[in-house]
């Protein structure tokens, strides 16, 4: 963990507290960074969309399951 001190909007924080039902702010701002990384990671490989070819049966993968 790394305690930080950040200068943040209070309407914004406010408003994100209310949106997501998080008690904390910590957890209000570990749950944005989550997403964004998430958001990122995603954005990151949609670059690869149909460049890649991946012979796939879906039926085979439902069966190993």
């Amino acid at each position: 963990e790394m305690r930080t001190t950040l200068d943040l909007p209070a309407p914004l924080l406010t408003e994100a507290m209310k949106l997501s039902n998080h008690k904390t702010k910590t957890a209000v701002i570990i749950s944005a960074l989550e997403d964004f990384v998430r958001k990122t990671r995603i954005s990151g490989l949609k670059k690869y969309k149909g460049k890649i070819d991946i012979d796939i049966d879906l039926n085979t993968l439902k069966k190993r399951k």
